[in-house]
């Protein structure tokens, strides 16, 4: 029997298609597909096995999106194949708050193009086209997209390892795709074409360059409104733009592809952040140490990564010997464990580091701060007994929740359980799942569970941060590993007198130094807060006449550890305020007359609020505890 689930209510039947299935149930018309355990989704047209049991969901839910928008692609592709003659359909698959296709086309398209496309989009939902799902055998569908000149769907294929492949079909659209889809074009109706980029098929340079079209699309249109304001808000944040604006950082492609130059002002950014990043470790119990940027590539081929992760790995060879330059920094801290003998007092042993790491990401991934070549990790490994990962990972969460607050990110949480390429027993995999469990609960944390999508040494936690604008950040995870310490024949000696395998949790926080930073510059939209803005505050004489006044107090402030700047200029006041407000120096303090007579200065926020007249040690005494604080707001607006 097969088991349905609706609106709390359960049903029980036979096998059949799902759509005939809920059709003589006489369940809600809105249904378009259901959700098997808590990960796979599928459409009317599936047919569940037996003893299966399925929630179902309606056009309407949160979880029908992914339905909807693979729906949208496929209306995408239509459309295209209607305007444009000779095209050749690579991929189309849904990603977060959307979806896309890869084509290649004779003609390089624009927005006006895309324009064309979407009024052709409305005709087809418009059309109400019923979708058809259908299976071919391996030959005949084969044969079929050979003869609709169709030689990316051929290639797809031939490297897939079955013998029957599932088709489906809407009016005169045919296209190999696994589904789910919502049952017609007509249930789909509020998005949005939003880019055309060029992409490699299959992600390699060495294949030709196909166009990707992007688009967005949601059930409410109310939703859909308020993701493209997100984005158009987003753009105006592009760290990438306002990064070089605020010499922070520049790209040099031609010199160094996907790797960042940091400027001074940067730099301060950077030092701010570890600086407290260190300042919290110390306090937490970790040492930090420091490993070599290229090691040996028997130690890589050791750690697994020569299997798994060659292809991202850049290498050197010198006196007949390759050495590769570290993805992970996880192998030098096992040496150092491996240094000496460990006894059961010697955990847990909290190893962090600040190490830079180089992968080789493909140019077209590539992504100003937020996807580098070169990137320097916030990592840290615990070597622990087994009946202290709780603890450890209570102790960490406390860590990141502490930093995220920092910086006023609200968060979720994500426990990830065993996938099915998992190595170790089940007992050992039980044991520390419901330690994070218990770690969690133990918080009084929410979190959502991804069964089966942690990594195959062990359950993870992941913390996805949500900036000011609603977008979400994947930043810190925490990963349990029991294959590291069994390849590298770890040990401790226990209270027993007898030798155990570690474990070894590998955790970060900032996840990476230069993304959190990209994050962080669109979060405050380069507004930092004071204690971690590189130019705390800027005096502003009004004339030449006042430049000695300003001068002085810029000493003052220097002496008190403020990061100061003078703009001595011979510009208009009205002049440099603005450019101080576009350099988005928290405090502008500005002297003229009255300042000098009254020993005091005018302060003004880069807001634009007007402080007034205050005393120079009076601002000191204020800005000093808000960046002693670290106040995510100005002491003045706190206060």
């Amino acid at each position: 029997m097969i088991k349905l689930i609706f609106n709390g209510k359960e049903y029980e039947t036979s096998s059949g298609v799902l759509k005939n299935i809920i059709r003589e149930l006489g369940i809600d018309s809105k249904v378009v597909g259901g959700k098997i355990g808590n990960k796979t989704l599928v459409d009317l047209f599936y047919e569940p096995n037996d003893g299966e049991q399925i929630e179902l969901i309606t056009i309407d839910s949160p979880q029908a999106m992914p339905l909807y928008r693979h729906t949208m692609a496929h209306i995408m592709a239509q459309a295209i194949q209607r305007l444009y003659k000779g095209v050749k359909f690579a991929i189309g698959p849904t990603i977060e708050n959307g979806f896309y296709y890869d084509v290649d086309l004779p003609k390089t398209l624009n927005e006006d193009d895309l324009k064309l496309i979407e009024k052709e989009m409305n005709k087809i939902i418009e059309e109400d086209i019923s979708l058809e799902h259908f299976v071919m055998k391996r030959d005949e569908a084969i044969q079929y997209f050979e003869e609709k000149n169709q030689p990316y769907k051929v290639e797809l294929i031939k490297d897939l390892n079955t013998e029957t492949l599932s088709i489906y079909r809407q009016g005169d659209f045919t296209d190999l795709c696994r589904g789910p889809h919502v049952p017609s074009t007509g249930l789909v109706k509020n998005f949005k074409l939003l880019s055309v980029s060029g992409a490699y098929w299959r992600g390699d340079e060495h294949n030709k360059m196909l166009q990707r079209i992007y688009g967005t699309a949601f059930y409410r249109k109310e939703d859909l409104g308020a993701y493209l304001k997100m984005l158009e808000e987003a753009e105006k944040r592009d760290h990438r733009k306002i990064g070089p604006q605020l010499d922070l950082f520049s790209l040099h492609p031609d010199v160094a592809p996907g790797m960042i130059f940091f400027h001074p002002k940067g730099t301060i950014i950077r030092r701010e952040l570890e600086k407290f990043w260190r300042e919290e470790h110390t306090k937490a119990g970790y040492v930090e140490v420091i490993t070599p940027m290229v090691m040996n590539e028997t130690l890589w081929r050791q750690s697994g990564h020569w299997d798994h992760y060659r292809d991202n790995m850049y290498f050197t060879e010198k006196e007949e010997q390759s050495y590769a330059i570290k993805p992970m920094n996880c192998p030098g801290h096992i040496m150092i464990y491996k240094t000496k003998s460990h006894s059961y007092r010697d955990l847990p042993l909290r190893m962090c580091e600040l190490g830079t790491v180089h992968r080789y990401e493909r140019s077209g991934v590539v992504h100003g701060l937020f996807r580098a070549r070169a990137f320097t990790q916030d990592d840290a490994h615990i070597f622990c007994a087994q009946k202290q990962i709780e603890s450890e990972i209570v102790g960490i969460i406390d860590l990141i929740d502490k930093t995220y607050k920092l910086f006023g990110f609200p968060y979720k949480v994500e426990l990830s359980t065993k996938p099915d390429d998992a190595m170790g027993s089940d007992e050992i995999w039980e044991a520390s799942t419901t330690a994070l469990k218990s770690a969690l609960e133990h918080l009084g944390m929410e979190y959502q569970v991804n069964e089966g999508d942690g990594a195959f040494y062990g359950p993870k936690i992941d913390f996805h941060v949500r900036d000011s604008i609603g977008r979400t950040w994947q930043c810190a995870t925490i990963q349990l590993d029991f294959l590291m310490p069994e390849r590298f024949d770890l040990n401790y000696t226990g209270s027993d007198n007898i030798e155990h395998r570690p474990v070894m949790i590998h955790r970060v926080i900032y996840g990476s130094l230069e993304r959190f930073i990209g994050i962080l510059i669109e979060h405050y939209a380069g507004a930092f807060p004071a204690w971690i803005a590189p130019v705390q505050a800027i005096v502003l004489p009004i004339s030449e006449k006042h430049v000695e006044y300003a001068l002085k107090i810029g000493k003052q402030l220097e002496d008190s550890g403020i990061r100061v700047e003078i703009d001595e200029r011979s510009q208009k006041i009205g002049y440099k305020i603005r450019e101080a407000q576009l350099k988005k120096v928290p405090y502008m303090l500005i002297v003229g007359n009255r300042e000098m007579e009254s020993d005091s200065i005018a302060v003004r926020m880069r807001s634009g609020k007007d402080l007034g007249s205050m005393k120079v040690h009076e601002f000191i005494e204020k800005i000093s505890e808000e960046i002693k604080e670290k106040y995510q707001k100005s002491i003045f607006e706190v206060k």
